[in-house]
Protein backbone atom coordinates (compact mmCIF):
# COMPACT_ATOMS: atom_id res chain seq x y z
CA UNK A 1 0.00 0.00 0.00
CA UNK A 2 1.48 3.80 -0.75
CA UNK A 3 2.13 5.61 1.81
CA UNK A 4 -0.39 9.24 1.68
CA UNK A 5 2.70 12.00 1.02
CA UNK A 6 1.98 15.48 1.19
CA UNK A 7 4.43 17.99 -0.37
CA UNK A 8 4.24 20.16 3.51
CA UNK A 9 2.98 19.71 6.29
CA UNK A 10 0.16 21.74 7.40
CA UNK A 11 1.23 22.17 10.98
CA UNK A 12 5.12 22.69 11.17
CA UNK A 13 4.90 23.03 15.61
CA UNK A 14 6.15 19.60 16.85
CA UNK A 15 9.60 19.82 14.93
CA UNK A 16 12.35 21.95 16.90
CA UNK A 17 14.73 22.54 13.95
CA UNK A 18 18.43 22.55 14.74
CA UNK A 19 20.52 25.16 14.30
CA UNK A 20 17.43 27.22 12.82
CA UNK A 21 16.07 30.24 13.74
CA UNK A 22 12.84 28.29 14.06
CA UNK A 23 10.02 31.79 14.69
CA UNK A 24 11.45 33.15 11.46
CA UNK A 25 11.25 29.71 9.75
CA UNK A 26 7.56 28.51 11.02
CA UNK A 27 6.17 32.40 9.75
CA UNK A 28 7.88 31.99 5.87
CA UNK A 29 8.96 28.69 5.15
CA UNK A 30 11.56 27.44 2.63
CA UNK A 31 10.52 23.43 1.78
CA UNK A 32 12.54 21.54 -0.66
CA UNK A 33 10.47 18.61 -1.51
CA UNK A 34 12.49 16.75 -4.53
CA UNK A 35 16.29 17.28 -5.46
CA UNK A 36 18.04 16.10 -8.69
CA UNK A 37 22.03 16.63 -9.47
CA UNK A 38 22.86 19.87 -9.18
CA UNK A 39 19.36 21.64 -7.70
CA UNK A 40 17.11 20.96 -5.45
CA UNK A 41 13.22 21.65 -5.78
CA UNK A 42 10.82 24.31 -3.84
CA UNK A 43 7.43 23.15 -3.12
CA UNK A 44 6.38 25.91 -4.85
CA UNK A 45 7.63 24.53 -7.79
CA UNK A 46 10.82 26.49 -8.32
CA UNK A 47 14.58 25.22 -8.76
CA UNK A 48 17.51 25.91 -6.60
CA UNK A 49 20.89 25.61 -6.99
CA UNK A 50 22.91 23.83 -4.83
CA UNK A 51 26.04 26.03 -3.45
CA UNK A 52 26.60 24.16 -0.35
CA UNK A 53 26.43 20.34 -1.05
CA UNK A 54 23.54 20.12 1.53
CA UNK A 55 25.86 20.38 4.47
CA UNK A 56 28.89 19.84 2.89
CA UNK A 57 27.54 16.25 2.47
CA UNK A 58 26.22 15.76 -0.84
CA UNK A 59 29.53 15.75 -2.93
CA UNK A 60 28.56 14.14 -5.67
CA UNK A 61 25.07 15.76 -6.26
CA UNK A 62 21.56 14.31 -5.45
CA UNK A 63 19.43 11.28 -6.43
CA UNK A 64 22.56 9.34 -7.62
CA UNK A 65 21.08 6.65 -9.77
CA UNK A 66 24.04 3.91 -8.27
CA UNK A 67 23.44 5.32 -4.83
CA UNK A 68 19.58 4.97 -4.83
CA UNK A 69 19.88 1.32 -6.55
CA UNK A 70 22.30 0.18 -3.99
CA UNK A 71 20.09 1.06 -0.68
CA UNK A 72 17.55 -0.19 -2.42
CA UNK A 73 18.95 -3.80 -3.21
CA UNK A 74 20.65 -3.63 0.40
CA UNK A 75 17.04 -2.78 2.35
CA UNK A 76 15.51 -5.85 0.49
CA UNK A 77 18.36 -8.34 1.04
CA UNK A 78 19.35 -7.25 4.70
CA UNK A 79 17.67 -4.44 6.46
CA UNK A 80 19.85 -4.66 9.78
CA UNK A 81 22.68 -6.45 11.28
CA UNK A 82 24.56 -6.46 15.04
CA UNK A 83 28.05 -5.22 14.62
CA UNK A 84 28.11 -6.31 17.91
CA UNK A 85 30.02 -9.80 17.95
CA UNK A 86 28.73 -10.22 15.13
CA UNK A 87 28.68 -9.25 10.80
CA UNK A 88 28.19 -8.77 7.47
CA UNK A 89 30.24 -8.66 4.27
CA UNK A 90 29.26 -5.20 2.88
CA UNK A 91 31.04 -3.56 6.23
CA UNK A 92 34.12 -5.32 5.81
CA UNK A 93 34.48 -4.08 1.80
CA UNK A 94 33.49 -0.59 2.95
CA UNK A 95 36.20 -0.50 5.13
CA UNK A 96 38.68 -2.19 3.00
CA UNK A 97 37.57 0.49 -0.35
CA UNK A 98 38.16 3.42 2.46
CA UNK A 99 41.53 2.17 3.27
CA UNK A 100 42.26 1.71 -0.33
CA UNK A 101 42.08 5.82 -0.68
CA UNK A 102 43.20 6.67 2.76
CA UNK A 103 46.64 7.93 3.26
CA UNK A 104 49.44 5.36 2.95
CA UNK A 105 49.50 4.09 6.98
CA UNK A 106 46.12 4.33 7.65
CA UNK A 107 44.61 0.91 8.10
CA UNK A 108 41.65 0.73 10.06
CA UNK A 109 37.68 2.03 10.01
CA UNK A 110 35.82 2.01 13.28
CA UNK A 111 32.17 3.19 12.23
CA UNK A 112 30.10 5.65 13.74
CA UNK A 113 26.79 7.60 12.47
CA UNK A 114 27.86 11.23 12.62
CA UNK A 115 30.52 13.45 12.28
CA UNK A 116 29.86 14.68 16.31
CA UNK A 117 30.30 10.45 16.76
CA UNK A 118 33.19 10.43 15.18
CA UNK A 119 34.71 12.78 17.25
CA UNK A 120 33.48 11.53 20.49
CA UNK A 121 35.07 8.41 19.01
CA UNK A 122 38.78 9.43 17.99
CA UNK A 123 38.85 11.08 21.81
CA UNK A 124 37.87 8.19 23.41
CA UNK A 125 40.44 5.80 21.41
CA UNK A 126 43.10 8.57 22.25
CA UNK A 127 42.78 8.20 25.79
CA UNK A 128 42.08 4.65 25.45
CA UNK A 129 45.51 4.29 23.91
CA UNK A 130 47.39 5.88 26.27
CA UNK A 131 46.24 3.97 29.08
CA UNK A 132 46.39 0.69 26.73
CA UNK A 133 50.27 1.58 26.53
CA UNK A 134 50.80 2.03 30.37
CA UNK A 135 50.38 5.85 30.11
CA UNK A 136 47.00 6.42 32.14
CA UNK A 137 48.14 10.05 32.94
CA UNK A 138 47.66 11.48 29.72
CA UNK A 139 43.88 12.32 29.48
CA UNK A 140 44.49 16.08 27.91
CA UNK A 141 42.63 16.89 25.08
CA UNK A 142 43.71 20.00 23.27
CA UNK A 143 41.64 21.76 20.09
CA UNK A 144 41.40 24.95 18.60
CA UNK A 145 39.46 28.16 18.95
CA UNK A 146 36.81 28.50 16.72
CA UNK A 147 37.14 25.02 15.90
CA UNK A 148 33.79 22.84 15.35
CA UNK A 149 33.60 19.46 15.34
CA UNK A 150 30.16 18.34 16.25
CA UNK A 151 27.47 18.70 18.67
CA UNK A 152 28.16 15.93 21.60
CA UNK A 153 30.06 17.17 25.27
CA UNK A 154 33.40 15.92 23.67
CA UNK A 155 32.98 17.78 20.49
CA UNK A 156 31.94 21.23 21.65
CA UNK A 157 34.57 20.77 24.42
CA UNK A 158 37.43 20.61 22.32
CA UNK A 159 35.76 23.00 19.61
CA UNK A 160 36.08 26.50 19.80
CA UNK A 161 32.79 28.24 18.50
CA UNK A 162 31.63 30.38 21.37
CA UNK A 163 27.58 29.68 20.68
CA UNK A 164 28.07 26.22 20.66
CA UNK A 165 29.87 26.05 24.04
CA UNK A 166 28.17 28.49 26.78
CA UNK A 167 25.09 27.26 26.88
CA UNK A 168 26.00 24.04 27.99
CA UNK A 169 27.90 24.24 31.26
CA UNK A 170 31.48 23.72 32.55
CA UNK A 171 31.74 21.05 29.42
CA UNK A 172 34.99 18.46 30.13
CA UNK A 173 37.34 19.36 32.35
CA UNK A 174 41.06 18.84 30.67
CA UNK A 175 40.97 20.76 27.77
CA UNK A 176 43.10 23.49 26.36
CA UNK A 177 43.03 25.29 23.21
CA UNK A 178 44.81 26.53 20.15
CA UNK A 179 44.50 29.81 18.55
CA UNK A 180 42.96 30.00 15.41
CA UNK A 181 44.56 30.41 12.19
CA UNK A 182 42.34 33.76 10.94
CA UNK A 183 44.52 36.83 10.96
CA UNK A 184 44.63 40.04 8.94
CA UNK A 185 47.66 39.82 7.22
CA UNK A 186 45.80 36.80 4.91
CA UNK A 187 42.61 39.02 3.76
CA UNK A 188 42.08 38.01 0.30
CA UNK A 189 44.56 35.10 0.19
CA UNK A 190 44.48 32.59 -2.77
CA UNK A 191 44.03 29.21 -1.56
CA UNK A 192 47.05 28.55 1.53
CA UNK A 193 47.60 31.95 3.08
CA UNK A 194 51.62 32.65 3.37
CA UNK A 195 51.41 34.13 7.01
CA UNK A 196 50.93 32.25 10.10
CA UNK A 197 52.86 29.13 10.27
CA UNK A 198 54.18 30.32 13.96
CA UNK A 199 50.58 29.53 15.19
CA UNK A 200 51.32 26.37 15.44
CA UNK A 201 54.18 26.96 18.08
CA UNK A 202 51.92 27.89 20.80
CA UNK A 203 51.47 24.08 21.42
CA UNK A 204 54.84 24.11 22.50
CA UNK A 205 52.96 26.66 25.50
CA UNK A 206 50.44 24.21 26.01
CA UNK A 207 52.79 21.39 26.43
CA UNK A 208 55.18 23.32 28.96
CA UNK A 209 51.82 24.37 31.25
CA UNK A 210 50.53 21.26 31.50
CA UNK A 211 53.34 18.63 30.83
CA UNK A 212 53.34 16.37 27.61
CA UNK A 213 52.58 13.36 29.80
CA UNK A 214 49.17 14.26 30.75
CA UNK A 215 47.64 15.35 26.81
CA UNK A 216 46.43 12.26 24.86
CA UNK A 217 45.20 14.26 21.77
CA UNK A 218 45.45 17.48 19.70
CA UNK A 219 42.39 17.59 17.53
CA UNK A 220 42.14 20.29 14.34
CA UNK A 221 40.38 20.74 10.85
CA UNK A 222 42.88 20.76 8.53
CA UNK A 223 40.73 23.64 7.07
CA UNK A 224 38.20 24.91 9.47
CA UNK A 225 34.60 24.70 7.54
CA UNK A 226 31.66 25.21 9.64
CA UNK A 227 33.20 28.25 11.16
CA UNK A 228 33.70 29.79 7.74
CA UNK A 229 36.00 28.46 5.82
CA UNK A 230 39.46 28.94 7.89
CA UNK A 231 42.82 27.97 5.81
CA UNK A 232 45.84 26.51 7.67
CA UNK A 233 48.79 28.91 6.76
CA UNK A 234 52.08 27.11 4.68
CA UNK A 235 54.44 25.12 7.26
CA UNK A 236 51.25 25.17 10.07
CA UNK A 237 49.87 21.62 9.69
CA UNK A 238 53.55 20.34 9.39
CA UNK A 239 54.65 22.41 12.78
CA UNK A 240 51.55 20.58 14.44
CA UNK A 241 52.81 16.94 13.28
CA UNK A 242 55.95 17.91 14.58
CA UNK A 243 55.21 19.00 17.76
CA UNK A 244 52.63 16.25 18.49
CA UNK A 245 55.06 13.58 17.51
CA UNK A 246 57.91 15.12 19.79
CA UNK A 247 55.71 15.03 22.48
CA UNK A 248 54.42 11.12 21.89
CA UNK A 249 50.48 13.29 21.53
CA UNK A 250 48.48 11.81 18.76
CA UNK A 251 47.22 14.01 16.10
CA UNK A 252 43.35 13.74 15.13
CA UNK A 253 42.33 15.53 11.80
CA UNK A 254 38.74 16.12 11.34
CA UNK A 255 38.28 15.15 7.98
CA UNK A 256 34.53 15.54 8.06
CA UNK A 257 34.33 18.07 5.63
CA UNK A 258 37.37 17.93 3.99
CA UNK A 259 37.16 14.70 3.01
CA UNK A 260 36.12 12.72 -0.36
CA UNK A 261 37.40 15.34 -2.67
CA UNK A 262 36.51 18.65 -1.08
CA UNK A 263 40.20 20.03 -1.85
CA UNK A 264 40.91 17.91 -4.74
CA UNK A 265 41.92 14.90 -3.16
CA UNK A 266 40.37 12.03 -1.06
CA UNK A 267 41.40 13.35 2.15
CA UNK A 268 42.71 16.57 3.29
CA UNK A 269 45.74 14.72 4.62
CA UNK A 270 46.78 13.65 1.28
CA UNK A 271 46.22 17.33 0.12
CA UNK A 272 48.85 18.79 2.67
CA UNK A 273 50.90 15.61 2.33
CA UNK A 274 50.30 15.50 6.77
CA UNK A 275 49.87 11.84 8.13
CA UNK A 276 47.89 12.02 11.19
CA UNK A 277 47.05 9.27 13.96
CA UNK A 278 43.16 9.96 13.13
CA UNK A 279 40.76 10.65 10.71
CA UNK A 280 37.25 11.56 11.39
CA UNK A 281 35.10 11.14 8.25
CA UNK A 282 31.20 11.58 7.68
CA UNK A 283 29.03 13.81 5.17
CA UNK A 284 30.53 12.42 1.89
CA UNK A 285 31.02 8.87 3.09
CA UNK A 286 27.86 7.93 1.66
CA UNK A 287 26.88 11.54 -0.21
CA UNK A 288 24.31 12.30 2.99
CA UNK A 289 22.02 9.87 1.57
CA UNK A 290 22.24 7.67 5.01
CA UNK A 291 23.62 8.88 7.79
CA UNK A 292 27.30 7.41 8.72
CA UNK A 293 30.76 8.43 9.80
CA UNK A 294 34.20 6.55 10.25
CA UNK A 295 37.27 6.78 12.44
CA UNK A 296 40.17 5.90 10.28
CA UNK A 297 43.75 4.68 12.55
CA UNK A 298 47.09 4.26 11.87
CA UNK A 299 48.31 0.40 12.17
CA UNK A 300 49.97 1.03 15.71
CA UNK A 301 46.67 3.19 16.94
CA UNK A 302 44.88 0.09 16.80
CA UNK A 303 47.74 -2.79 17.49
CA UNK A 304 47.89 -0.99 21.02
CA UNK A 305 44.45 -2.58 22.23
CA UNK A 306 45.25 -5.44 20.40
CA UNK A 307 46.47 -7.32 23.75
CA UNK A 308 45.13 -9.98 26.13
CA UNK A 309 43.01 -12.61 25.68
CA UNK A 310 41.41 -13.22 22.85
CA UNK A 311 38.30 -13.58 23.55
CA UNK A 312 37.99 -10.43 25.69
CA UNK A 313 36.34 -7.32 24.12
CA UNK A 314 39.61 -4.81 23.28
CA UNK A 315 37.72 -1.50 23.21
CA UNK A 316 34.39 -0.92 25.20
CA UNK A 317 32.92 1.31 22.39
CA UNK A 318 30.30 1.52 19.85
CA UNK A 319 26.37 2.37 18.75
CA UNK A 320 23.62 -0.05 17.81
CA UNK A 321 24.08 1.15 14.05
CA UNK A 322 27.82 0.73 13.53
CA UNK A 323 28.59 -0.59 10.19
CA UNK A 324 24.76 -0.46 9.41
CA UNK A 325 24.09 -2.77 6.17
CA UNK A 326 22.20 0.32 3.95
CA UNK A 327 24.34 2.81 5.55
CA UNK A 328 27.66 0.41 4.24
CA UNK A 329 25.63 -0.40 1.05
CA UNK A 330 25.41 3.49 0.05
CA UNK A 331 29.00 4.06 1.40
CA UNK A 332 30.22 1.64 -1.52
CA UNK A 333 28.18 3.04 -4.20
CA UNK A 334 28.98 6.34 -3.21
CA UNK A 335 33.15 5.66 -3.25
CA UNK A 336 32.02 4.26 -6.94
CA UNK A 337 30.13 7.19 -8.29
CA UNK A 338 33.57 9.95 -7.26
CA UNK A 339 35.64 6.79 -8.30
CA UNK A 340 33.57 6.00 -11.70
CA UNK A 341 32.80 9.89 -12.43
CA UNK A 342 36.44 11.18 -11.84
CA UNK A 343 35.01 13.72 -9.06
CA UNK A 344 38.23 14.06 -7.03
CA UNK A 345 39.93 14.71 -9.78
CA UNK A 346 37.37 17.31 -11.41
CA UNK A 347 37.37 19.03 -8.13
CA UNK A 348 41.30 19.82 -8.16
CA UNK A 349 40.65 20.96 -12.06
CA UNK A 350 37.50 23.12 -11.20
CA UNK A 351 39.69 24.70 -8.26
CA UNK A 352 41.50 27.67 -10.28
CA UNK A 353 37.86 28.26 -12.18
CA UNK A 354 36.19 28.23 -9.01
CA UNK A 355 39.23 30.34 -7.47
CA UNK A 356 38.75 33.18 -9.90
CA UNK A 357 34.95 33.25 -9.80
CA UNK A 358 35.16 33.52 -6.29
CA UNK A 359 37.61 36.47 -5.79
CA UNK A 360 35.92 38.37 -8.39
CA UNK A 361 33.66 39.55 -5.93
CA UNK A 362 36.89 41.55 -4.33
CA UNK A 363 35.25 44.92 -4.59
CA UNK A 364 31.62 44.35 -4.07
CA UNK A 365 29.91 46.57 -1.24
CA UNK A 366 30.52 45.45 2.68
CA UNK A 367 33.13 41.84 1.50
CA UNK A 368 35.72 42.21 3.57
CA UNK A 369 37.53 38.82 3.06
CA UNK A 370 37.38 36.30 0.67
CA UNK A 371 39.39 32.72 1.19
CA UNK A 372 39.00 29.25 -0.97
CA UNK A 373 40.50 26.13 -1.38
CA UNK A 374 39.64 23.47 -3.29
CA UNK A 375 36.01 23.30 -3.74
CA UNK A 376 35.07 25.60 -0.61
CA UNK A 377 34.91 29.80 -0.60
CA UNK A 378 34.01 31.82 2.29
CA UNK A 379 33.03 35.52 1.49
CA UNK A 380 32.93 37.67 4.96
CA UNK A 381 30.60 40.77 5.33
CA UNK A 382 31.54 43.87 7.50
CA UNK A 383 28.79 43.35 10.07
CA UNK A 384 25.52 45.80 10.45
CA UNK A 385 26.70 47.98 13.56
CA UNK A 386 24.74 46.23 16.49
CA UNK A 387 23.30 43.55 14.75
CA UNK A 388 26.10 40.57 13.92
CA UNK A 389 24.86 37.87 11.19
CA UNK A 390 21.79 39.88 10.12
CA UNK A 391 23.26 40.95 6.85
CA UNK A 392 24.78 37.12 5.91
CA UNK A 393 21.35 36.21 6.60
CA UNK A 394 19.80 38.61 4.38
CA UNK A 395 21.95 37.25 1.94
CA UNK A 396 21.10 34.10 2.35
CA UNK A 397 17.55 34.84 2.56
CA UNK A 398 17.90 37.05 -0.84
CA UNK A 399 20.06 34.26 -2.54
CA UNK A 400 17.34 31.69 -1.99
CA UNK A 401 14.62 33.94 -3.34
CA UNK A 402 16.97 34.27 -6.49
CA UNK A 403 17.13 30.66 -6.30
CA UNK A 404 20.70 29.62 -5.35
CA UNK A 405 21.31 28.12 -1.73
CA UNK A 406 24.35 29.30 0.33
CA UNK A 407 24.85 29.25 4.12
CA UNK A 408 26.00 31.59 6.75
CA UNK A 409 28.33 31.70 9.73
CA UNK A 410 28.22 34.79 11.48
CA UNK A 411 28.36 37.39 9.12
CA UNK A 412 30.36 34.96 6.68
CA UNK A 413 28.93 33.03 3.68
CA UNK A 414 30.52 30.30 2.67
CA UNK A 415 29.93 27.72 -0.40
CA UNK A 416 30.80 23.96 -1.10
CA UNK A 417 28.86 22.87 -3.90
CA UNK A 418 28.65 19.66 -5.14
CA UNK A 419 31.43 18.17 -7.53
CA UNK A 420 29.77 17.86 -10.17
CA UNK A 421 29.18 21.89 -10.85
CA UNK A 422 29.95 22.99 -13.74
CA UNK A 423 31.43 26.12 -14.82
CA UNK A 424 28.40 27.40 -16.28
CA UNK A 425 26.28 26.96 -12.81
CA UNK A 426 29.63 28.35 -10.90
CA UNK A 427 29.01 31.68 -13.22
CA UNK A 428 25.65 31.72 -12.10
CA UNK A 429 26.23 30.74 -7.77
CA UNK A 430 28.75 33.81 -8.07
CA UNK A 431 26.80 35.98 -10.38
CA UNK A 432 23.69 35.92 -7.90
CA UNK A 433 25.93 36.32 -4.87
CA UNK A 434 27.24 39.45 -6.17
CA UNK A 435 23.40 40.69 -7.10
CA UNK A 436 22.71 39.76 -3.52
CA UNK A 437 25.30 42.15 -2.12
CA UNK A 438 25.23 44.42 -4.57
CA UNK A 439 21.38 45.15 -3.32
CA UNK A 440 22.13 44.99 0.40
CA UNK A 441 22.15 47.43 3.08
Amino acid sequence: MALDRKPAPNDLNAFWMPFTANRQFKQSPRMFVAAKDMHYTTADGRQVLDGTAGLWCCNAGHCRPLITEAIQKQAAELDYAPAFQMGHPVAFELANRLIDISPKGMEHVFYTNSGSESVETALKIAIAYHRARGEGTRTRLIGRERGYHGVNFGGISVGGIVNNRKFFGTLLAGVDHLPHTHIPQNAFAKGQPEHGANLADDLERIVALHGAETIAAVIVEPMAGSTGVLLPPKGYLEKLRAITKKHGILLIFDEVITGFGRLGSAFAAQHFDVLPDMMTTAKGLTNGVIPMGAVITTGAVHDAFMNGPEHMIELFHGYTYSGNPIAAAAGIATLETYKQEGLFERAAELAPYWENALHSLKGTKNVIDIRNMGLIGAVELEPIAGQPTKRAFSAFLNAYEKGSLIRTTGDIIAMSPPLIISKAEIDRLIGTLKEVLDTLE
